[in-house]
């Protein structure tokens, strides 16, 4: 089985040597790619120097860095890694393990599970915002997964060459999770341990900013792959204000014959109007939906085929 590591960095001069080391002990065989972000220090020098596949991508942001490596690379097993060193590396066997038995497409290494996310992680609000993506995404995707932001996964080729990057930033781990749920991948959660940053090193996530981008991603796909529900929540929303409004109209004419809240009359219509409109947009997004995912299933057909062949 060809293995890659795919390591993305950003000024990560202090650690990525011993990413490197570490991942070329545990996987000797492996090929070790570092994608060099636009690094202002030594980091692809150090890459080079330790014996790694160095590569440049020039548009700013990690999303930008997964297009480019899913793309470019080749292999059975995709192991992607921070280039911080925060993840250990003895991990990986588990991690390669369910691909190389067909149990799954994508793998996560949880670092929530056990703890050591919460009490090595130092940086404020970074708790509070994992927890409130987790349970957003498994309360709209009717899942149960633990870690939905890990750096630390494995793929499968299936999933890699599947996989259609729509994200520039750190939202990427996101899609990926949700890109994963949506077309029915299989899933497995490996329990990791994780460490914090050594002294120096500096993380390139902005908490506030980042979480934002996050967020507007969830809401974003959410509306892509489940448009009936999406618009069906503001057809709802619509229908119960028109109702709201146009009551107390529609009780006057029941009793007078005549409209003197005119204003409430067509806001009320209006309303309504939207509502019927929203729940028209979900129908037929939704339906545009299904054959996309028809059309993807076909598509993984020709991959499975291609795999087959090799």
């Amino acid at each position: 089985m060809k293995i890659a590591v795919l390591i993305p960095c950003y000024n990560e001069e202090l650690t990525i040597g011993k990413v490197i080391d570490d991942f070329r002990r545990e996987l000797p065989e492996a090929d070790i790619y570092v994608y060099d972000n636009n690094s202002k220090d030594k980091t692809s020098e150090i890459a080079r120097e330790r014996g790694a596949i160095v590569k440049k991508e020039y548009r700013q942001g990690k999303g930008h860095v997964v297009r480019s490596m899913f793309r470019d690379i080749d292999a059975d097993c995709y192991i992607m890694i921070d280039g911080d060193d925060t993840y250990p590396s003895e991990f990986v066997h588990r991690l390669i393990e369910p691909i190389a038995k067909g149990e799954a497409n994508m793998v996560i290494g949880d670092r929530l599970s056990n703890g050591t996310y919460r009490s090595e992680n130092k940086r404020a609000f970074h708790n509070l915002g994992n927890d409130m993506v987790r349970n957003l995404i498994n309360k709209l995707f009717k899942s149960n997964l633990r870690d939905i932001m890990t750096g630390y996964r494995a793929f499968d080729r299936e999933f890699v060459k599947g996989m259609p990057v729509l994200s520039p930033g750190f939202e990427i781990e996101t899609e990926m999770s949700i890109h994963a749920l949506d077309k029915k991948f299989l899933i497995k959660e490996i329990p990791i341990d994780y460490r914090d940053r050594p002294e120096g090193s500096v993380s390139k996530l902005n908490t506030v900013s980042d979480g934002i981008k996050v967020m507007k991603t969830i809401f974003m796909l959410y509306k892509d792959y489940k448009p009936l529900m999406f618009f069906g929540v503001l057809t709802a929303i619509f229908l119960g204000l028109g109702l709201i409004v146009g009551l107390p109209v529609i009780i006057e004419f029941i009793k007078t014959r005549f409209i003197t809240k005119v204003p409430s009359a067509i806001l009320a219509v209006g309303l309504i109007v939207l509502s019927t409109m929203s729940f028209t947009c979900g129908v037929i997004l939704d339906t545009i939906v299904k054959q996309h995912r028809q059309m993807y299933e076909l598509m993984l057909n020709n991959i499975r085929s291609n795999l087959n062949k090799r």
